[in-house]
């Protein structure tokens, strides 16, 4: 049996079949993340209306929340082309040139994970994107000489999930600046009844809701939880997906009403019974669950502290009050003492 955390690992790496299926085409599509969308509507308005390339662009926050989506929305509203790559594929400042080149006026070139972009290819985008030309070093030593090539006017819409380690010279080039933030159960709900619909399955109010409710403020992660739940209930009920039926499915994947798998669990748990509730190093902690540092970082540490569970401080991460609540444990007496609630 698949457990919460493998299914949650698979639902933050791309589903390109449901993803294309799925993807919001219009601003009017996409549902949340209300400001980011109004500064968009107004950029490209301007844009259109001048007759220029958008300006470029950056969308930070966590994965699954939409920053492909809206590149993508970004290419339709301006009626151009969306080219789609990411910070680690880009080795060499001959492969950006050759992207950038390939371009047409007005086009669009979105990075993802832009902060894993090697900082000598980093270099040869800054006079890209405000000069719209590159310069390349051929060969080495006293044969060496430098090309220099035109780019069109494009639009570079850059992303990431860890704004901390863009370097200064790079962010200070984008117009916009956005965060993309956790959506709220109601919105996510919307987005599921929408996927549902587009894919022909019937589903309640109720059984939206509880789907939106596990979904960890996540669409991608919603959607993950629609396609396991339509088979759960073709497979063991009447194909209905109920707020039962809903229920049933994602405790079978080990999914609890608040959204936390297995590893949430374990992770919370450790952190309460052999540390005392923390401070504890990241590194620690990944060793004890036996998890990734950068997995522990992006794709749980992040929405725990969110909602509360878990907090980051200088000495390390600290169990918070909720964090104590949601395990049923409470700190009694002394640090470290445990009661069952």
């Amino acid at each position: 049996m698949q457990t919460g955390k493998e299914y949650l690992g698979e639902a933050l790496k791309r589903d390109e079949r449901v993803d294309v299926a799925l993807r919001p085409v219009s601003f009017s599509d996409f549902a949340g993340q209300p400001r980011t969308l109004e500064r968009l509507r107004v950029m490209t308005g301007a844009a259109k209306a001048r007759g220029e390339a958008l300006s470029h662009i950056l969308l930070s926050g966590p994965p699954g929340l939409g920053k492909t989506t809206l590149a993508h929305i970004l290419a339709n509203e301006m009626g151009r082309t969306v080219r789609i790559t990411s910070g680690p594929v880009v080795e060499k400042p001959g492969d950006l040139a050759g992207m950038l080149t390939s371009l047409e006026t007005g086009d669009i070139l979105f990075i993802d994970e832009i902060h894993r972009m090697p900082k000598n290819v980093e270099e040869y985008l800054y006079s890209a994107m405000e000069d719209f030309r590159i310069d390349i070093m051929l060969d080495q030593g006293p044969n060496a000489r430098s090309v220099r090539l035109d780019v069109p006017r494009f639009t570079l819409v850059g992303a990431t999930t860890r704004m901390g380690l863009l370097t200064a010279p790079l962010r200070s080039r984008f117009t916009l600046q956005t965060r993309l933030d956790y959506y709220s159960i109601d919105v996510l709900a919307r987005i599921v009844t929408r996927s549902c619909s587009l894919m022909g399955i019937e589903i309640d109010a109720g059984g939206a809701k509880e789907i939106a409710g596990r979904a960890r403020g996540t669409p991608r992660i919603a959607n993950n939880l629609v396609s396991f739940v339509r088979d759960f209930a073709q497979q063991r009920a009447d194909g209905r997906i109920t707020r039962r039926v809903a229920s049933a499915a994602l405790e079978l994947l080990e999914i609890d009403e608040n959204g936390l798998d297995e590893m949430d669990k374990r992770l919370l748990g450790l952190m309460a019974r052999h540390y005392k509730g923390g401070p504890v190093g990241v590194s620690t902690l990944a060793v004890a669950v036996g998890e990734d540092e950068q997995t522990l970082e992006e794709v749980h540490e992040p929405y725990l502290i969110q909602e509360g569970y878990l907090q980051r401080t200088p000495q390390g991460r600290v169990l918070t009050e909720k964090g104590w609540l949601v395990l049923g444990l409470i700190p009694s007496g002394k640090a470290g003492q445990l009661e069952m609630l």
